[in-house]
């Protein structure tokens, strides 16, 4: 398959939905206009919309065919938007530059960076909510996003991140940070699609597999790219985790076992949804994209 084809044109579906929503919203009088214009410079910042792009594809594999996993799969990129933002903030990375851009607090300043995030994140939910879709299906899905995004997730992650910055994490610490701050909503977005599709529970199971080695594998891919990177290809200043003395996997095991830990685990996600056969081409495609991408 033509994946970056595949990759343009899902990437096409989910912008005009996110430029659909933050439009509506500047036409909100009760949404404060700098507040629209926070969410907006963040949000349509150019992105590669993998996380909605995977819960698509994994909502194909299991079968889906209605047009109710977009905006479902689209509020995807507002959670992710919403980290991005804070993780961008002095108090968390303190970084100028995302996307090749300045970042949010940079052009709008920390407080109403702070409040973008959150409107983001909020709003996520009510995307959902408001999807015309079977609601039991719904509610799993808000579930399966609160846990991948929250304290348990996402959330979680972020935290032993920071807590550990600056020591030396032993390999179930840096495991317990990879497999939250990113791959819990990596995770959280394949089985989204899935339950959208109200997929078979052996379907389910093979792609929460897919979707734990593929999350790791992206953080991991991250952590290589911080070095082998350039800031034109990243969009934003590279080396910084071995500047903040952040726990990466090339710190921890070094650059080249690190990237043949990347490539087991694609492959491994390769074995995990191999019976799902032509369907699950897009994300085979997806996963060797991953760890061969330059940004």
């Amino acid at each position: 398959m033509d994946l970056n084809f595949y990759l343009k044109k899902k990437r096409k579906i989910v912008d005009d939905f996110l430029g659909y929503y933050i439009a509506s919203k500047k036409k909100q009088k009760d949404c404060p206009a700098k507040l629209s214009d926070a969410m907006g410079y963040a949000l349509m910042a150019g992105g590669k919309r993998v996380r909605p792009i995977l819960a698509i594809a994994a909502y194909e594999a299991a079968g889906g065919k209605a047009k109710s996993i977009f905006p479902v799969a689209s509020s995807l990129e507002l959670i992710h938007t919403y980290s991005l933002i804070h993780d961008d903030l002095p108090a968390m990375d303190d970084d100028d530059f995302r996307r090749n851009k300045p970042t949010t607090h940079k052009v709008f300043g920390e407080g109403t960076a702070i409040l973008a995030g959150d409107a983001l994140l909020t709003d996520a939910f009510n995307i959902i909510s408001n999807t015309k879709a079977d609601p039991a299906r719904l509610i799993k899905v808000i579930s399966e996003l609160s846990h991948g995004a929250g304290p348990d997730g996402m959330v979680g992650g972020q935290t032993v991140d920071l807590m550990l910055e600056g020591t030396k994490a032993g390999k179930k610490d840096l495991l317990y940070i990879h497999t939250h701050k990113t791959g819990a909503l990596i995770r959280a977005s394949i089985r989204i699609g899935a339950i959208m599709a109200g997929c078979t529970p052996a379907a389910l199971k093979a792609l929460t597999e897919y979707g734990d080695k593929v999350g790791l594998a992206f953080q991991i891919a991250d952590d290589i790219l911080d070095i082998t990177g350039t800031k034109e290809e990243m969009g934003k200043t590279t080396g910084a985790d071995d500047a903040r003395g952040k726990n990466t996997y090339p710190s921890t095991f070094g650059l080249e076992e690190s990237q043949k830990m990347a490539v087991k685990l694609v492959n491994d996600s390769f074995k995990a949804i191999q019976y799902l056969n032509k369907k699950a081409e897009p994300l085979a495609e997806i996963a060797r994209y991953i760890i061969t991408r330059r940004h």
